[in-house]
């Protein structure tokens, strides 16, 4: 069995049925069809309901997995020189109702997400109904000149956030969808909220790692440069190498250090 798998347990299947019935009453349905995904997720059960929901149903399993990685991640944030910013959830419920939350913070000041329909409780499993978009691709999948094109816009979203006191906290290719040619932002993470500077510069470390492999080193701080200080670029290096040992980034780390400390310096 993969590890992720094993790591995310399986969730019995009238506990599943239990939630899906109560989806349909919520919204006085009688009937709905349910699809699930295979995704390789650590942290939820996702399903789509009648092509119109994207459902995420959270376990006790799922909650205790994302409090380990939460503290994996801390560690990593005290080893690169500050305290842990990233915030735990003792329940599945809690977990669905921040990214409820997180979801419509982020529609609320511009920036595209699915739009938040439900979060529950239901025998003790958190449930979280978004918008589906059935027209996305993944940054993954958009090919390398469409990335270099839109790299600027993808800073800019990042700023926006910075500016109203926010982060992503968890940035990587597959939670940057473009639908309908606009970038969407799905699974943000708890991250402290008077924590600003160094939740900036983890998001911009993470962009970066997300970037390079795809368009280059120059051309992706280069975009990082249009939009930030440069006092923010230089900070943004104390996160790459926690950042390289996270699974789901690969990247040249000293190549990004290096351009980041000439964008600075050309910019001041």
């Amino acid at each position: 069995m993969d590890i992720r798998r094993l790591a995310r347990g399986t969730v019995e299947w009238d506990r599943l049925e239990r939630v899906v019935r109560t989806l349909a009453d919520r919204y006085d349905r009688e009937a709905v069809r349910v699809e699930f995904l295979e995704a390789d997720n650590w942290l939820s059960t996702p399903c789509v309901i009648d092509d119109e929901w994207f459902v995420k149903i959270v376990s006790r399993q799922n909650a205790l997995v994302h409090a380990l990685l939460t503290a994996g991640r801390n560690v990593g944030a005290v080893s690169a020189g500050t305290d842990g910013f990233f915030g735990r959830f003792d329940t599945p419920r809690a977990m669905v109702e921040h990214e409820y939350e997180a979801t419509e913070r982020m529609r609320e000041i511009g920036i595209n997400a699915p739009r938040p329909i439900d979060a529950f409780e239901v025998n003790g499993l958190g449930v979280l109904a978004l918008e589906y978009l059935p027209e996305f691709r993944s940054l993954d999948d958009a090919p390398d000149w469409l990335v270099a094109e839109r790299a600027p816009e993808l800073f800019e979203i990042l700023a926006t956030l910075r500016d109203h006191g926010m982060a992503h906290g968890d940035l990587r290719a597959e939670n940057i969808l473009l639908c309908d040619g606009e970038f969407y932002f799905i699974d943000a993470t708890n991250v402290h909220d008077d924590r600003v500077a160094e939740t900036t510069a983890y998001d911009l470390a993470c962009a970066l790692a997300v970037l390079e492999p795809r368009i280059g080193a120059p051309d992706a701080v280069g975009a990082a440069a249009s939009v930030y200080e440069p006092e923010e670029l230089l900070a943004a290096r104390r996160f790459l190498d926690f950042v390289r040992l996270r699974p789901d980034h690969e990247f040249d780390a000293n190549r990004v250090r290096l351009e980041l400390e000439q964008a600075a310096e050309l910019r001041r």
